[in-house]
């Protein structure tokens, strides 16, 4: 049984178990993330693999562009996207690399290597990182943002993202941004929930950077 996202009960956690994260909690406030899976696993990573590397304004015209190819569907479908030439796919803006990529996307959505939602809603975050990632462009990275941003899983800890590093650095006050292993074990004190923890590193990052 997954269990559901609650940011009420893991402030409540944090807050007990990590005297330096409860700081940085309080300076913050509470956490009003909302994770709601919009769309299909199919049109989620679509549009994951189109933002990759871009603005959020360039990556939102090329998506545009791309649903464009398929105005009279509501919903992005993968047999149709795989129909589409490759030059109408590059025309809308995609690189070759996200054109494969997007490609092969819809041919495992199509397979059932890539789940639909009620599937995913009932595998474990691990089956859903192996199952995803065997998708090209799609690294672990941008199934870890899925789980936390559109599932909602409680206890998700990416600890290879920068903005995750830098505000570990920042709320612990290490000389040197931490290696992923050193997160990974601090984070064992944040389990069950480790998405809120990182949402609070996250959060530090971003008060550093701002004016």
């Amino acid at each position: 049984m997954i269990p559901p996202f609650n940011p009420v009960a893991a402030v409540r956690h944090l807050r007990r178990v990590d005297p330096d994260l409860a700081v940085v909690i309080r300076k913050t406030g509470p956490c009003p993330l909302e994770p709601r899976m919009r769309y299909s696993p199919f049109e989620e990573l679509l549009e994951s693999i189109v933002y990759q590397q871009l603005s959020g304004k360039a990556a939102a015209t090329i998506y545009g562009r791309v649903r464009a190819l398929f105005p009279a569907r509501r919903a992005l479908d993968p047999v149709a996207l795989l129909a589409t030439p490759e030059e109408h796919l590059r025309g809308a803006g995609l690189s070759r690399a996200k054109t494969a990529a997007a490609r092969d996307l819809a041919a495992r959505t199509i397979e059932g290597v890539v789940p639909t939602r009620a599937a995913l809603r009932r595998m474990p975050d691990d089956e859903v990182v192996e199952r995803l990632t065997a998708v090209r462009g799609v690294g672990r990275w941008t199934v870890e943002m899925l789980l936390i941003f559109r599932m909602g899983r409680p206890d998700v800890l990416p600890i290879h993202d920068l903005g995750i590093q830098k505000g570990f650095q920042l709320t612990y006050r290490t000389r040197q941004r931490p290696k992923p292993e050193r997160i990974e074990r601090h984070g064992e004190r944040w389990r069950p929930f480790r998405t809120v923890a990182s949402w609070y590193l996250w959060r530090a990052t971003d008060s550093a950077t701002s004016p």
